[in-house]
C-alpha cells in the first residue's frame, strides 16, 4: 500500500476567463458542461483505487462552483463508493474544493458540505475593487465577503483565501489593506501569489500595447517580504513559499506534492505522478470526451518524464526547498538510501557560499536571500 496519495478533479469551466489566466478552461461552452461530467466519472470509475491510501481530494479549475452543484455532488459520491475500503475514512480525507465569489449560493455551500467537502479554497485576489476590474474578476471585495460569511454559516470552518502581488498599477498601500481586511477575518490559512505574466493572455496584450505596466522585480519582492512580515506577525506561519497557515492548519493535498507523494489527477489537461512517470491527459475537451467514451483511456494520456533514480533525487530537493523548513536530510536518506549533503556536496557548495542555501543537522534551507532567487537555486538540480 502507498501512504498519501492524493487525487486532482479539474472542472475546466468559468463564467469568464480573467486577464492573467493561462490554465485550461473555458467559458461560453456550458453546452458541454454535462458530457464532461458523465465522461470525468467513467475516467474515475476505470482506475483502481486499491493499491493507495487516498488522504487528499482537491477540486480545481477553471471554477469549479460554476457548474451546478449536483455535479460535485456526483463526483464525490463516485469516488466515495471507489474509496469504501481505504484505510482513511472518508471524513478524514482532505477535501478541497476551490470556489470563486459571484459564482456561490448557500444551496452550493450546502450540497459541498454534505459530500464531503471539508475545506474551501476562495480566490480573492484583492480586496480593491478597482484592481479585481483591472484583471478581469468578475466579483467585487463586498461579493468575497458574501461567500466568505455563506461558508461559515454553512459550517466551512477550514478556509483559504488566494491573494495576488505584483498586480498592475498596484502598490503597497493597497496589499496592507487586502491584508488588514482579510486578517481581521482570522481565517487559517493565506496563499500569496505573485502575478506572472504568462503568453497569449490578454494582460500579456495589454502590457505589449503600453496600456498597463507591471511592477518591477524589485517592487515585486518588496511587497512580497511586506506580505511576510505581516502574516508572521499576527501569527500564520509561512510554511511554503507561497502559503501561510495557522498552526496544523497547512493544506495537506500541497504538502503532499512538494513531499514528492504521489497522485492521480482525473478530467481535462490534468496531471499525475505515479511511480516515477509524470503525465497528463490532452488539453483538447473534445479529444478528451471521445477518447474516455470509446474506451481509449491511453489515448488521452500524455507521458512527460520517466524519473530515473538521479530524477527523482534531485526533484526531491527542488520541492523541499519551496517548504520553508527546507529539505529533510533525514527523509531523504529513508527513501534514497543516500546523504543529500554528499550526493549534492558540489551544489550545496556552491549555493552555500552564495549565501543562497544555509544547512543545519536536519535540514537544507533557502536563506533570505535564496526565498529571493530561488529560481536560482532550483537550477541547480535541473
Amino acid at each position: 500500500m502507498k501512504n498519501n496519495f492524493g487525487i486532482y478533479i479539474h472542472i475546466p469551466f468559468c463564467v469568464k476567463k480573467c486577464n492573467y489566466c493561462d490554465f485550461i478552461s473555458f467559458s461560453n461552452r456550458d453546452n458541454l458542461i454535462k458530457g464532461y461530467v458523465e465522461t470525468l466519472k467513467k475516467e474515475i470509475e476505470k482506475f483502481d483505487f486499491s493499491e493507495y491510501i487516498v488522504t487528499t481530494i482537491y477540486i480545481g479549475g477553471g471554477t469549479p462552483s460554476y457548474i451546478d452543484e449536483k455535479y460535485i455532488l456526483e463526483i464525490l459520491s463516485l469516488l466515495k463508493e471507489k474509496l469504501v475500503n481505504n484505510s482513511i475514512s472518508w471524513k478524514n480525507i482532505e477535501i478541497t474544493i476551490e470556489v470563486n465569489p459571484g459564482t456561490v449560493t448557500k444551496k452550493k455551500l450546502e450540497i459541498y458540505k454534505e459530500s464531503g467537502a471539508n475545506r474551501l479554497s476562495i480566490g480573492l485576489q484583492s480586496t480593491n475593487n478597482r484592481l479585481l476590474n483591472q484583471i478581469g474578476r468578475i466579483h467585487t471585495f463586498k461579493d468575497f465577503l458574501d461567500t466568505y460569511n455563506l461558508a461559515k454559516e454553512v459550517g466551512f470552518d477550514n478556509v483559504n483565501v488566494d491573494l495576488m502581488i505584483a498586480l498592475p498599477n498596484q502598490s503597497i498601500k493597497d496589499i496592507k489593506e487586502s491584508l488588514e481586511e482579510i486578517v481581521s477575518l482570522n481565517l487559517n490559512h493565506i496563499s500569496v501569489y505573485s502575478l506572472i505574466l504568462e503568453e497569449g493572455t490578454l494582460l500579456e496584450k495589454q502590457i505589449d500595447e503600453g496600456k498597463i505596466e507591471l511592477p518591477s522585480d524589485e517592487e515585486e519582492r518588496r511587497m512580497y517580504w511586506y506580505v511576510k512580515d505581516f502574516l508572521e506577525l499576527h501569527g500564520y506561519n509561512h510554511y511554503e513559499i507561497s502559503n501561510f497557515s495557522k498552526e496544523g492548519k497547512e493544506s495537506k493535498h500541497n504538502l503532499n506534492c512538494w513531499n514528492q507523494e504521489e497522485y492521480i489527477g482525473f478530467g481535462l489537461a490534468s496531471h499525475s505522478y505515479i511511480d516515477g512517470i509524470r503525465f497528463c491527459n490532452t488539453s483538447n475537451l473534445e479529444k478528451y470526451i471521445e477518447n474516455i467514451n470509446n474506451n481509449n483511456l491511453d489515448k488521452n494520456r500524455e507521458i512527460e518524464e520517466k524519473q530515473e533514480k538521479e530524477d527523482e533525487e534531485k526533484e526531491f530537493m527542488m520541492l523541499g526547498f519551496r517548504k520553508i523548513d527546507g529539505v529533510d536530510i533525514s527523509k531523504f536518506k529513508e527513501k534514497y538510501q543516500e546523504n543529500p549533503l554528499f550526493l549534492f556536496r558540489k551544489e550545496l557548495d556552491k549555493l552555500v557560499n552564495e549565501g543562497l542555501v544555509e544547512v543545519d543537522l536536519n535540514n537544507i534551507r533557502l536563506t533570505n536571500k535564496g526565498l529571493d532567487l530561488a529560481n536560482l537555486v532550483f537550477e541547480e538540480f535541473v
